[in-house]
């Protein structure tokens, strides 16, 4: 078993995967170490509770460490990393929320959010927000807006329609000015005509 030159600290990112690969413990509490803080914030936007969040990313790094042979060096290393903790998510949420149970909209009109308002909320405020709405628009907000993903993507992954989750992002952007202009947060009547 290879060990980590521990004088030679911090690693290259090529030198810990290869130490991880090798089954090295520091290596690998190094590996969490770097990625985890990241990835928890990730988990915490998808799940309401920090227990939650919390299991979610200890089963997402258990499968990291255990499939990270499979990692052959295309792309970053913490995308693939992001891509093992949002599928982790998912199947938690997936175990306790049926998503086939949300309503479909059919035309509605997106609610404007100012980018002012977005730069006025700290972090953790956006978090506090976020987890006030339901699961539904929470998950396919968190997937669009945040990941990037595209609605047929988003129906694939929460095996749900197309118009789902387009009405449960246009539902979670409503929800989301509602409870700005709860919280105080001016300049949303203007800008969102």
């Amino acid at each position: 078993m290879k060990v980590i030159n521990r004088k030679k600290l911090p690693v290259t990112e090529e030198e810990l995967l290869e130490a991880c690969r090798n089954n090295d413990r520091l290596a690998q509490r190094l590996l969490f170490d770097r990625y985890s803080p990241e990835m928890f914030g990730l988990c915490q936007r998808y799940l309401k509770n920090r227990e939650d969040a919390e299991d979610v990313l200890v089963e997402a790094f258990f499968k990291v460490l255990a499939n990270i042979s499979q990692y052959m060096g295309l792309g970053s290393f913490e995308g693939w990393i992001r891509r093992i903790v949002v599928n982790e998510a998912l199947m938690a949420l997936r175990r306790r929320h049926n998503f086939n149970m949300t309503v479909e909209i059919s035309e509605m009109e997106q609610p404007a959010t100012p980018s002012r308002v977005v730069e006025e909320l700290a972090a953790r405020d956006i978090l506090e927000l976020l987890r006030q709405l339901p699961t539904g628009y929470r998950t396919v907000f968190n997937l669009y807006v945040m990941e990037g993903y595209k609605h047929r993507e988003i129906a694939e992954m929460l095996g749900i329609s197309i118009n789902t989750s387009k009405s449960q992002l246009i539902l979670a952007k409503k929800r989301l000015q509602e409870l700005l202009e709860q919280a105080g947060y001016t300049g949303l009547e203007e800008s969102a005509g």
